[in-house]
């Protein structure tokens, strides 16, 4: 290492002051800017949940947020009209993922424990049926076109059941499938396989391999959004943190930028062209589409660290991120605004 002389000091410390408040400016900058698009109306306080908190959905019409609160073996049901919660389901095995079913008003919780995904009564959260699966019950989306609901599972499973929770098919994978998102206007389910190091395409109908992407070098790709107007495949690594664009035609990386860090939610908001995505590193990451090749970066809003997963609501244009608790201060769910 050089040494320095005791003259060289001041310069070195006056360079540094001042490239650290330039960090601090535009640190502040770019929070003020991103805040602008999503604002904070409330926190809504989860003073029973110890530990980490996974996915959530939503019931847009009765205004009702489903918490899947893994650390606590419960999913939190939040009146977001009242900002409190209203029900605690117990009992649950490392609840992960968590879907609602408006047409037929039940509760599909998957259950990374024991690998069930139990299928609840929408109004009463009785339990009506319990669907085995191998073991790490995990992400859940809900095709309701068809009335179908797929869990990801185990060492490499996608499991699609009925609304009554009977299993009608099983694809098989190359490793545990993290997020996944199914085509509204074609046949095409994306799956990420961070294990394997791609993304699986599979056809809805038969559940075949049709071909698997690369994430173009980063690794650990966990969240997935998908932009089907555009033909866009979003997705975030944290190896490193990075927000990648892929053609959904070719499978080719159109943009890689960096992001927050230790993501593992993302989406897209069709109507204002927008990307929000939450990193247990403590922030939201904004990023605005300004075309299909192109996303940038708006800026971060600071949450806390832990606060991984989140969700939007388009009909509610809301915003919902889970913080965990932390020392005295307990697990919440903040409330943002998506503002044009």
């Amino acid at each position: 290492m050089r040494q320095r002389t005791a003259s060289s000091w001041p310069a070195l410390f006056n360079s540094r002051v001042f490239f650290c408040l330039l960090v601090l400016g535009n640190c502040s900058t770019t929070e003020a800017q991103s805040s602008s698009f999503l604002q904070l109306e409330k926190s809504i306080p989860l003073n029973a949940v110890q530990g980490r908190i996974d996915h959530l959905s939503i019931d847009p019409k009765g205004k009702r947020l489903f918490v899947a609160a893994l650390g606590n073996n419960t999913v939190e049901v939040i009146s977001l009209t009242a900002g409190t919660v209203v029900q605690s389901i117990p009992g649950l095995k490392e609840p992960q993922g968590v879907v609602y079913l408006p047409d037929v008003d039940r509760l599909f919780v998957a259950n990374g424990g024991d690998g069930t995904v139990r299928i609840f009564d929408g109004s009463t959260f009785k339990l009506l049926k319990s669907a085995g699966f191998q073991d790490d019950a995990d992400n859940l989306r809900y095709d309701q076109s068809e009335g179908l609901v797929y869990v990801g599972y185990g060492g490499g499973g996608l499991g699609v059941l009925d609304k009554e929770g009977a299993k009608v098919a099983d694809f098989k994978l190359a490793s545990h499938p993290e997020s996944f998102r199914l085509g509204v206007s074609e046949p095409r389910i994306f799956v990420n396989l961070p294990n394997s190091l791609k993304i699986a395409v599979l056809d809805r109908k038969s559940g075949k391999l049709l071909t698997s992407w690369g994430t173009g070098g980063p690794l650990a790709n966990y969240p997935m959004a998908l932009d089907e107007a555009d033909h866009r495949l979003l997705i975030v690594t944290r190896i490193p943190a990075r927000l990648v664009a892929l053609d959904t035609t070719t499978g080719k990386v159109v943009q890689s930028v960096p992001t927050v860090g230790d993501c593992d939610d993302v989406f897209y908001d069709a109507k204002r062209r927008r990307v929000y995505l939450t990193g247990g590193e403590g922030a939201i990451g904004v990023y605005q589409q300004r075309d299909a090749d192109h996303y940038d970066d708006l800026g971060r809003i600071n949450t806390q660290d832990g606060a991984r997963t989140s969700f939007l609501s388009p009909e509610l244009d809301q915003f919902y991120v889970a913080a965990p608790r932390r020392g005295s201060r307990p697990a919440e769910i903040r409330v943002y605004g998506v503002k044009d």
